[in-house]
């Protein structure tokens, strides 16, 4: 959850790794995904790089940019990858002015954008920023997830002695509201309350693959279990390659 529509993450940063833990086996896939469809990468772009993690993960074998629009995060992403470029940029307005070999944007950053016509603008920068043969690899929460969580009591966790409790409203239409809420014990046994409000927006899976097909050949999606992903699934993971003959 690395992308917002609004300057978030200001109260979350400081709480984020320590709260998701690294994220190893999302690594594993995105390199194992590149060794299969561009084994010659040389450039990773990260649409949402949040706290660096991801970049940090897949080691010194490639030039690293990554992109957010929370200074915050970007702060962090700085100590955790220093050898990374990192630009405070949106990424619906993407202009970097240069390509690379593989894009990827996971951890549902793609559904922080709120609005399906920006997601449309995010293919055609990525489009834009593929060198012929590159490929686009990220994931998203599908109807099906955020029901679930929609339906959920509030998740109650406990990390370095301070407190997180985040529910999440989901209409079952489009939107769904992240109410997050990290209480931060201090010195003398009281608690300070950081409090963010995220939506995350849901896209039938059928509109997003027809949304991609003009500018992308899809090379592989699955679900948590490995299978094809549907509406039902508790998240959908894609890559797509750069179509030659788009425009």
């Amino acid at each position: 959850m690395a992308y917002f529509a609004m300057s978030s993450y200001a109260e979350f940063a400081p709480f984020y790794d320590a709260i998701n833990g690294e994220p190893f086996e999302r690594i594993r896939q995105i390199l194992g995904f590149i060794e299969s469809y561009n084994p010659e990468a040389q450039s990773v772009l990260e649409l949402g790089c949040g706290t660096g993690a991801i970049l940090a993960g897949l080691g010194s074998g490639f030039s690293l940019t990554g992109i957010d629009r929370s200074p915050e995060m970007l702060a962090y992403a700085k100590r955790r990858c220093p050898e990374a470029t990192l630009v405070e940029a949106d990424m619906t307005l993407l202009e970097l002015g240069a390509c690379f070999d593989v894009v990827i944007c996971v951890f549902d950053t793609l559904n922080h954008v709120t609005n399906f016509d920006e997601w449309k603008k995010v293919f055609h920068g990525v489009r834009n920023h593929l060198n012929e043969g590159g490929i686009f690899i990220f994931d998203v929460n599908t109807i099906g997830r955020l029901s679930e969580l929609g339906g959920m009591a509030p998740w109650v966790h406990d990390f370095e002695d301070n407190t997180l409790i985040m529910n999440v409203d989901f209409d079952a239409v489009a939107l769904s509201s992240w109410n997050i809420r990290i209480f931060e014990k201090q010195d003398d046994g009281s608690y300070v309350l950081h409090q963010e409000t995220i939506q995350e927006l849901v896209v039938a899976l059928d509109e997003l693959r027809q949304a991609l097909t003009t500018n992308f050949d899809l090379l592989e999606e699955m679900d948590l279990q490995g299978n094809r992903p549907t509406d039902a699934s508790g998240r959908a993971l894609f890559v797509w390659r750069r179509n030659s003959s788009a425009t």
